[in-house]
């Protein structure tokens, strides 16, 4: 595992998204738990990647959830209704990650569901470039229903109570710290256990961005996935948690 400054991290998840090359859109996942960084770090990226003259998508899990009236049958605060009834993952293949991958005609809609209004939304459709980069970020996106449809598979790691305290300063302005504590604890880090339990998704994934120190974050690469990515520092040495290509 190599620690690097967050730019320099950026600039090194702005090498691996450059070095795929499949002749679609480039899907690139952003997982990792509530609160931990990851809508941020997709952002970021975006950005990076505009900069250096790619089309980028960008599009999060939070516009594929399924109505409350759907989403809560076990109850407001259950695990495993977390897991299992939140997020339509079939609408998100159909009209984002399937258009977008082999063989796919690459029109595409980057949402269905608008969370203020708890409202089905069907946006126009967009045609992607070919070299265009999609960037999605979102809780569970190793699940079995969508661990095939990603060309690059980012994690991002914070430990679970580091999560709780940044959603209090997060959610401060609506909810009260007791209640944010009671869903952290009840339902997300539950269900993020749920999901480690069945998944296993840093077991899948090409690369993790260990955020607990965002500005300092440390980067660590899988190997089994490396032999399809090639991943090309400026340095002339070989870190820590990479392997040469």
């Amino acid at each position: 595992m190599d620690q690097d400054t967050r730019d320099e991290v950026l600039g090194r998840l702005a090498e691996a998204v450059g070095a795929v090359t499949v002749a679609h859109p480039t899907r690139v996942a952003v997982d990792g738990p509530p609160g931990a960084g990851k809508t941020t770090l997709a952002d970021e990226l975006a950005v990076v990647l505009g900069t250096l003259g790619r089309h980028v998508i960008r599009a999060t899990i939070d516009d594929f959830l399924f109505p409350r009236a759907v989403r809560y049958p076990r109850g407001e605060y259950s695990a495993e209704g977390c897991y299992l009834d939140t997020h339509d993952y079939e609408a998100l293949n159909q009209v984002l990650l399937d258009p977008l991958g082999p063989g796919g005609d690459r029109r595409f809609q980057s949402a269905v569901y608008d969370r203020t209004a708890d409202a089905v939304l069907s946006p126009p459709v967009t045609t992607a470039p070919a070299d265009a980069v999609l960037v999605f970020d979102g809780v569970f996106l190793m699940r079995p229903e969508l661990i095939d449809r990603w060309d690059l598979r980012i994690f991002v790691s914070t430990a679970l109570e580091k999560t709780v305290d940044r959603a209090v300063i997060r959610e401060r302005r609506v909810l009260s710290r007791a209640e944010v504590e009671r869903r952290w604890r009840e339902r997300y880090i539950p269900a993020q256990q749920l999901y480690f339990a069945t998944v296993r998704p840093t077991d899948h994934v090409d690369i993790i961005v260990h955020n607990d120190e965002p500005q300092q974050p440390v980067w660590e690469t899988r190997t089994h996935r490396l032999q399809s990515i090639r991943l090309v520092r400026k340095e002339s040495h070989t870190g820590a948690g990479l392997d040469p290509a």
